[in-house]
């Protein structure tokens, strides 16, 4: 929008609306108790109508109390029945061969580098819009990740800088599907097949997505999903990789449970000492997940569909009531896009905002007992990666442009239309006081 800068810092967060922009006495905004000081995470699972709006939170039935229950009578807490279940359900949605429950997506990620064999010397391309840990893993195993900027509507890696920034040194792809959107993954694939690497898909927020015939996880070599609990189905905390390569999905598996020997699904491997289950085959790590966070996974994927239509009523909620606020960029689907699972719902200031207005527009939303977040921070620009890499702010100016601008909204299924509403009228008052700061 071309706004020249301002001097002033701006005005107070905690200053009266109505007064700030010419309403009378009698406006006010619906009064709630207020939220805990951490309204702005993630894991708000509290009811809002007794603690404000969160960001977000679970939806658990009936069904999820009844399935922990049983794993609970059952006296078997880990490595069992119900992590089977869970895995082959996963698998089935995503038509692949395997699913190996682990302890997170994060260590999902962790697995599938070591078991491609990446290490240090290696290079992976992935990029800097993203929660940090898509990037960490790479760390983990020694690699170094080399970022490209991002398609300005997608919000992913743009395909034609993941095609310039491959060199002798590129051994995978880790592309990201931001905000659930999976948009380029087919790109990427070819590309990847083109160049002889493996493309390693962070579906970790895009669980249920199907675009162009494929779904979500079965785009490349490996996929991972993430299960806390601001995503589509939660385990509490918990993370599955879907492949249809044997030879990894076995590693994976030996790889979550401390380097032992498995055939199939997970069993320990008969003969030569491997039977033992103190014999271990490689370096491993506890990446397990328990049959509890299995059990709760079990009753969310039976739920998927109703939790998906959830989300999309949500987000049909939010562009309906948002579309006609000029200084809001809302975010955008592919028409190829024939299931869209979505994660969070984030808008973006229009450019020309600072990054200071927009964490004002935040401030203000949680004051009146509103979650919001700054959906993300560019990797690249954390205090790890700088120290790590080095990389100047400017390096990648569409991811930079775009995370300084970006305010993720409360988001879960069964949020109500009148909480939408609350939502949206707040924000426009709080984008509404930074235009007025900017004439004074």
């Amino acid at each position: 929008m071309g706004y020249p800068k301002k001097e002033a810092a701006g005005p107070d967060p905690q200053a009266p609306l109505f007064l700030l922009l010419g309403y009378s006495q009698s406006f006010y905004l619906p009064k709630r108790p207020r939220v805990a000081d951490n309204a702005h995470m993630p894991n708000m699972s509290t009811n809002s109508a007794n603690h404000g709006i969160p960001l977000s939170q679970p939806n658990i039935s009936k069904l999820e109390e009844e399935m922990v229950l049983e794993v609970l009578r059952s006296g078997r807490l880990s490595i069992g029945p119900m992590q089977e279940r869970f895995e082959e359900l996963v698998a089935q949605r995503c038509g692949t061969t395997h699913a190996i429950a682990c302890s997170s997506g994060t260590s999902g990620l962790h697995m599938i580098l070591i078991a491609l064999g990446i290490g240090p010397g290696d290079e992976v391309i992935t990029t800097p819009f993203s929660f940090i840990a898509s990037s960490n893993a790479i760390l983990y195993v020694g690699a170094t990740p080399v970022f490209v900027d991002i398609c300005p509507t997608s919000l992913n890696a743009h395909p034609g800088k993941i095609e310039q920034a491959i060199t002798p040194r590129t051994k995978a792809i880790l592309a990201v599907e931001a905000f659930g959107n999976p948009r380029h993954m087919d790109t990427y694939a070819k590309i990847a097949a083109k160049n002889e690497i493996p493309l390693i898909e962070d579906s970790c927020e895009a669980l249920g997505t199907v675009y162009r015939g494929q779904r979500a996880g079965a785009f490349g070599r490996a996929g991972v999903f993430g299960f806390y609990p601001n995503k589509q189905i939660t385990t509490g905390e918990g993370g599955m990789i879907v492949t249809n390569d044997d030879r990894l999905a076995d590693t994976c598996r030996s790889l979550r449970n401390q380097g032992r020997a498995v055939t199939g699904k997970g069993s320990v491997a008969a003969g030569s000492g491997a039977g033992s289950w103190l014999h271990h085959d490689r370096l491993g790590f506890n990446y397990r997940m328990s049959e509890i966070n299995a059990a709760i996974g079990v009753a969310q994927m039976m739920r998927l569909d109703e939790l998906i239509q959830g989300r999309n009523d949500a987000a049909d909620l939010y562009i309906e009531r948002l579309l006609d606020i000029p200084e809001l960029i809302l975010p955008t689907v592919d028409d190829d896009c024939t299931i869209m699972s979505w994660f969070v719902f984030v808008v973006r200031l229009a450019a020309g905002y600072t990054r200071e207005e927009r964490d004002r527009v935040i401030a203000g939303l949680r004051i009146h007992d509103i979650g919001a977040g700054d959906y993300f921070p560019c990797i690249h620009l954390q205090p790890i990666y700088q120290r790590a890499l080095g990389l100047p702010e400017g390096s990648f100016p569409i991811a930079e442009s775009v995370s300084q601008r970006t305010l993720a909204l409360p988001f879960y299924a069964g949020i109500t239309k009148q909480d939408v509403d609350i939502v949206a009228q707040t924000l426009e008052l709080m984008v509404s006081r930074e235009n007025l700061s900017r004439r004074n």
